[in-house]
């Protein structure tokens, strides 16, 4: 066991990949302590950054009952460790009291949780890990708490990436659909209500709703899959509350619960009528349930026969077709938008998501798009098991025969899976050129295989190079090319027929090949008034002026109808109601506001609302391209990657900035001339 100078460590009561937790005595003041003490001796300075980062999130919610108290962060020979409270209490899974629990009990710790989390949720923190093991109860004082903040945020929003399930925040047991970051959707606090759900779930059947070994399996069940309700496997579990759970556990964020006060609610009645009659009658939940957060709806409006095409052309690739998707629309139309909604059935089918975006500045640059989508491709690989890594070594090994240094000279990555090539002899442009597209050939078919079709997104084709349109025609085409679903993005109102990309796919159809377009339309009345509705849970007839000043301002630019509705927000034109308990607006206020109907001229001004050195940072980061790495960010404006880091909050809280799992995002600001603009703001 651990030796901690000043601490005589009594019991260990868990220990996770990154940190041990011990029962400790303080021998200064014999006070009993808990202590979080990271593994490793030496640990990185991102390490450190993040484990102090808990201890200050932490420390800041300590006038909050419901969360372990916190006495200090401290190291002893460069270990470092959290010092908690310890006020008798042991872990909900330790205390094996899923499946046990009489009702009474269970609804009041229910209740006890919900009370705490919306604590949380007021402070505008989502903890992102509730599970059993994170709740801890002393059993004869019945105290409960809530710990671990590791991972918590206080964004009012994340965006989750499409990753390997062995990378993801949080227990993949307990993750919310949009955590997998295979929903096209990001994560607020009602992730919490999911991950509550769950752990529901488990305390009142004895068991989890997704028990699969297969760590892939279980994401594809968090987003696709329905659980059995837990009055279908314990039948004494009253309906409302097996309601109550399923409630929890949707799917999409917008049909859970909204709120802690109304989950609450709904728990409190199923208790009251429990101890009073022995049983629960059918109510309808919440009764209680309404937000004050403003929250724009994730789901996308009027696209169904768009996305019933995307599904099919999936569904197509995965019999073992090749097919080129095309996504047609002006810029902030929805295209991106449209095409994650591919992630559900790729998770189903094991298959690959890369992307790469193609940039109006680098088109003398060849491949550059394809290059940084498989650059993402080997990174996904590289977080397998050394089994998984090595079964990829020994097939690009035999793809790519003696010719891997093609393949390395331009996606370095490749090296880090197959090791060390030999040099490659040099030859003419033509050859040179002919070479490449056969080894390319080779390297991608190990990837669009059965057991794992390919998807490859490509955006921003109007401003594709020449060589890379010719592979694309090349992979298309190719008789063994089978298992790969490609999708590109375009602006159809910037090309011509007499433009590369639609000469290419003259040739494409002229060659046979399976191309199949879709085009994306403005957002109709209908539409704003749904999304309106659903947004202020009200009656269409309430929203439809509204969204008729909303169609006349926007043309139904979904990209430019969010922003208008921010904006309304932020400038107080729409607020919550607490006597009514609704949203309220005045139309006649609104239209003498006089806002802007010019998307580029409201997105500028949001940016000269941002402080000075926010702007002054992203002046540099959008220098960068789209997506950039904190580190190279920092290098660039001469300072430490943490006041870099400080000096973008801002940017990112107000979605400028998107984090990402190993980078940042610029918002994608293509909006008919606004990069050119905004840029101006920025420079």
């Amino acid at each position: 066991m651990l030796t901690i100078s000043g601490y005589q460590i009594t019991e260990q009561l868990h220990e996770s990949a990154n940190s041990y937790i011990y029962r400790a005595r303080r021998l200064s003041d014999h006070q009993a302590v808990v202590l979080k003490i990271l593994k490793q001796d030496y640990p990185p300075p991102e390490k450190i950054a993040w484990f102090k980062r808990e201890y200050e999130t932490t420390h800041n919610l300590n006038d909050i009952k419901g969360v372990v108290d916190i006495y200090g962060l401290e190291s002893d020979q460069n270990r470092f460790f959290i010092v908690l409270e310890d006020f008798g209490a042991t872990s909900v899974d330790r205390l094996k009291l899923a499946g046990q629990m009489p009702l009474t009990d269970f609804l009041t710790l229910a209740i006890s949780v919900t009370d705490i989390l919306g604590q949380l949720h007021q402070r505008y923190l989502i903890h992102k890990d509730i599970n059993p093991s994170n709740i801890i109860l002393n059993s004869t004082t019945k105290q409960l708490k809530l710990i671990d903040f590791g991972i918590s945020t206080v964004l009012s929003r994340e965006n989750a990436t499409f990753s390997n399930p062995n990378l993801l925040e949080g227990t993949l047991a307990y993750l919310s659909p949009e955590q997998t970051g295979r929903m096209n959707r990001a994560i607020d606090y009602r992730t919490d209500f999911y991950s509550l759900g769950v752990t529901f779930y488990e305390l009142l059947t004895g068991q989890l709703p997704f028990p699969m070994p297969d760590a892939l399996e279980v994401v594809h069940c968090h987003i696709a899959r329905q659980p059995v309700p837990p009055h279908t496997i314990k039948p004494d579990i009253p309906q409302p509350i097996s309601d109550v759970v399923m409630k929890l556990m949707a799917k999409n964020a917008e049909d859970r619960y909204q709120s802690t006060y109304g989950l609450q609610a709904d728990l409190e009645e199923s208790l009251r009528q429990w101890r009073t009659a022995g049983q629960l009658e059918p109510f309808p939940l919440g009764r209680a349930d309404v937000s004050d957060r403003f929250e724009i709806p994730q789901k996308l409006y009027g696209r169904e026969t768009e996305i019933a095409a995307l599904m099919a052309g999936a569904e197509r690739v995965s019999q073992g077709t090749r097919e080129l998707m095309l996504v047609a629309g002006y810029s902030g139309i929805g295209k991106s938008a449209l095409v994650q909604e591919i992630y559900k059935p790729l998770t189903r089918q094991h298959g690959y998501f890369i992307a790469g975006k193609f940039d109006q500045f680098q088109r003398d640059i060849p491949y550059a798009s394809l290059i940084q989508a498989f650059q993402s491709l080997m990174r996904q690989l590289l977080t397998e098991s050394e089994a998984a890594i090595a079964t990829w070594r020994n097939k690009l090994v035999k793809a790519l025969g003696s010719n891997g240094q093609v393949i390395i000279e331009v996606i370095p990555e490749v090296e880090r899976i197959i090791g060390p090539q030999q040099a490659i002899p040099t030859l003419g442009p033509t050859e040179a050129q002919n070479r490449f597209n056969l080894v390319f050939k080779n390297f991608i078919n190990v990837f669009t295989q059965p057991e794992h079709p390919l998807v490859m997104f490509l955006d921003d084709l109007q401003w594709a190079d020449g060589a890379s349109l010719k592979l694309i025609q090349l992979l298309m085409t190719a008789p063994e090319s089978h298992y790969l679903f490609l999708m590109g993005a375009y602006r159809d109102n910037e090309v011509s027929p007499g433009h590369p990309l639609m000469l290419t796919l003259e040739d494409l159809k002229k060659a046979n090949a399976t191309v199949n377009q879709i085009t994306l339309s403005p957002l109709t009345l209908a539409h704003l008034t749904q999304l309106l509705t659903d947004i202020f849970h009200c009656q269409p007839e309430v929203v439809k002026p509204l969204a008729e000043l909303v169609h006349t301002k926007t043309a139904g630019n979904p990209f430019f109808v969010n922003e208008f509705l921010k904006s309304l927000y932020a400038e107080a034109l729409v607020t919550f109601d607490y006597q009514q308990r609704g949203w309220q607006w005045d139309l006649a206020t609104i239209q003498a506001q006089q806002i802007t109907d010019n998307v580029v001229a409201l997105m500028a001004e949001k940016i000269q609302k941002l402080p000075s050195a926010t702007q002054a940072v992203l002046k540099l980061a959008a220098c960068m391209g789209h997506q950039f790495e904190l580190e190279r960010l920092a290098m660039v404006s001469e300072q430490s990657p943490q006041d870099t880091a400080t000096e973008l909050w801002a940017a990112i809280a107000e979605g400028f900035v998107l984090p990402q799992s190993d980078a940042y995002k610029l918002m994608e600001l293509e909006v008919e001339g606004l990069s050119e603009q905004v840029a101006a703001s920025y420079k």
